[in-house]
């Protein structure tokens, strides 16, 4: 027997029921997509989170080195300035010291015993370095006297020395800005020895700078050898 064919309450009661499956289905996807999105939209932030704060954690690095960098550059200024001060402070004591050590001079060329026996020993050395037959003395115009009877000592304290003879000439060219003493020029006025108190005082100066600076100021503990 055929079935029956149905009425119009059953056809829509299947049609209502398919509907409703449809529209159930159609309700389970549209979960699963908002699911499925919620998930990739949280994924996308956290990335995006993620991204941003290592841009905001590279500048802020960045700004702490740069502040870093800056302060040090300051301080190295400073410690300079502070060592450029102290190093202009030191220099200037020595100077004072030198200073006091030109003004001694001065005063010891009027005492003419012992300035005669200094010319007389300057004029000596100075004759066996040039080992001459003649040699020109300079002397300041106020030393002539006495400077011609300190190389007249000299000139036999040579001859008893060296067993050679030797005569010299006087000329008064020295400034009256120097502090005394004498310079020998060869005869070819080719070589010149300065036995001036005034270049006696710098050579010593010179050797005894690394001294004097040790004992007044210290060792220097940016050196590993002293001189």
């Amino acid at each position: 027997m055929p079935p029956r064919p149905m009425n119009d309450e059953e056809v829509l009661s299947e049609m209502n029921k398919m509907v409703a499956f449809i529209k159930q289905e159609a309700l389970e996807k549209a979960r699963e997509i908002k699911v499925k999105a919620d998930e990739e939209f949280a994924i996308e932030k956290a990335k995006l989170v993620k991204q941003e704060q290592q841009a905001i954690d590279a500048q802020f690095e960045k700004k702490r080195k740069g502040a870093e960098v800056a302060q040090k550059i300051a301080q190295s200024n400073l410690t300079n300035k502070s060592r450029l001060k102290l190093l202009q402070r030191r220099e200037e004591q020595l100077q004072e010291l030198f200073s006091i050590a030109r003004t001694s001079i001065l005063t010891f060329a009027e005492d003419e015993g012992r300035y005669s026996q200094f010319l007389e020993g300057a004029v000596v050395q100075g004759f066996l370095q040039l080992m001459e037959t003649r040699v020109t003395l300079h002397v300041r115009e106020q030393d002539a006297d006495i400077m011609q009877k300190a190389g007249e000592a000299a000139a036999d304290s040579y001859t008893h020395i060296s067993g050679r003879e030797v005569s010299f000439d006087l000329e008064t060219t020295l400034s009256e800005d120097c502090a005394g003493g004498v310079k020998l020029v060869s005869s070819s006025r080719r070589i010149t020895i300065d036995n001036t108190l005034d270049e006696r005082l710098r050579l010593l100066e010179d050797k005894m700078l690394p001294e004097i600076r040790r004992d007044l100021f210290g060792p220097n503990e940016n050196r590993k050898f002293y001189t």
